[in-house]
């Protein structure tokens, strides 16, 4: 794997595609959570001690039609002055004169946002003329955005051809694919997967793919009704996903012809309306009322998780086991935080966190620091495990 170890970057400029897509204030626009642009500060400060200088490539939001104040990387300026302690300039567009002048002047020690890369169509729809003229501001291209890496446009693939042999991985980008590879090829067994959220859909090519490696896949959140369903349970209002009823049967065989152990919660905690404020009870998983639905799975299930994810050597967590921003839904989910951490720091497991919803659980009960490593990935981390070619790193590593 190229990173930027493998380069001295001692008068160059590292063209350098970073994950700044950060939160916003709505109303005074300041960053409500650093935790991306924190990460890639290792990158930096490495290419900076080299003698080097930063130019830094990012989106932000969804813009939909060009230039947007709100959506203005400009907003990020200050706060990366702080957070790296170095001269940052900005330019007011992402190509032509301005970016070109001030990355051309730009000094060893400093660093150059651009504006906003999706105030172009070019960006997302991989326009190889619009990754050009990014190339040409800089000697050195690092893509250190693995949040991205799952996309094909023109700043995470298709730019790396410009630079035949003079591409890497940021720290980043090489800590999440290694992580994430030591999962899928090398992972010490017993291997647990946590696959929760509310739909199969979501999640069918990572279970399809994780039946080929795991030896327990622990289902939980909405879509373990869908199963319950297949089952023949009666499932109230629960979220179910019909035309996929047929599909669950399917990979319960698979995994019964596989000899992984699927898991699914054997009670749940039910409500009689999606709020907070609803009435609960606790009911077995396949028996339950009419007008009520599961919100999380109940102590029975949290238990027989909890007890196999501690005997488990690698734990791999994609998606939360209820409504864990409701306070009366969050214990099956706190439970396996705590299961997934103490197996971690007292077992020696190692435990990877899969992005989005698992991340915020994690970080929601303070676990954050006691588990293996928490993935930025999110989709990319998921089209990983289910198996695709992420053209990010494809485009590094060709």
């Amino acid at each position: 794997m190229k990173t930027i170890d493998s380069f001295s970057f001692a008068g160059k400029r590292a063209l350098i595609r970073v994950d700044f897509n950060v939160p916003l204030d709505k109303q005074t626009l300041a960053i409500t959570d650093d935790a991306r642009m924190r990460a890639t500060l290792p990158t930096l400060k490495k290419i900076l001690s080299d003698g080097g200088s930063c130019v830094l490539m990012s989106h932000l939001g969804r813009p939909k039609d060009g230039p947007e104040d709100k959506y203005s990387l400009s907003h990020l300026v200050d706060h990366l002055k702080t957070l790296t302690g170095v001269p940052v300039y900005f330019a007011k567009d992402c190509i032509g004169e301005d970016a070109y002048v001030k990355s051309a002047s730009l000094k060893p020690g400093e660093i150059l946002l651009l504006e906003n890369l999706r105030f172009y169509k070019e960006e997302e729809k991989g326009d190889a003329s619009f990754a050009e003229k990014l190339s040409s501001l800089g000697d050195i291209y690092v893509n250190d955005a693995f949040g991205t890496a799952h996309r094909a446009h023109a700043s995470t693939a298709v730019i790396a051809q410009f630079f035949p042999h003079a591409k890497c991985f940021g720290y980043v980008m090489a800590r999440e694919v290694a992580n994430a590879e030591m999962i899928m090829k090398n992972a010490e067994r017993p291997f647990t997967a946590i696959v929760g959220g509310a739909k199969v859909s979501d999640k069918l090519l990572i279970l399809e793919n994780l039946l080929n490696i795991a030896d327990n896949i622990i289902v939980g959140g909405g879509m373990a009704y869908t199963f319950m369903k297949g089952m023949g349970g009666t499932i109230g209002n629960s979220l179910c996903e019909d035309d996929r009823v047929t599909l669950t049967q399917e990979l319960l065989k698979k995994a019964e012809a596989k000899g992984v152990k699927l898991l699914l919660p054997k009670d749940s905690v039910v409500a009689d309306a999606f709020s907070n404020d609803a009435n609960t009870e606790i009911t077995s998983s396949d028996q339950i009322s009419s007008g009520w639905m599961g919100l999380d799975i109940g102590p029975e299930a949290s238990q027989e998780f909890k007890s196999v994810l501690l005997k488990s050597k690698t734990i791999l967590w994609n998606g939360p086991m209820g409504v864990f921003e409701m306070s009366k839904f969050e214990n099956g989910t706190k439970t396996v935080a705590e299961a997934v951490a103490e197996a971690t720091k007292e077992n020696g497991a190692f435990s990877l966190i899969g992005g989005g919803d698992s991340a915020a659980a994690i970080a929601k009960f303070n676990y954050q620091d006691q588990v293996s490593y928490v993935s930025t990935g999110g989709g990319a981390l998921l089209e990983y495990f289910e198996g695709k070619t992420l053209p990010g790193v494809a485009a590094i590593e060709s």
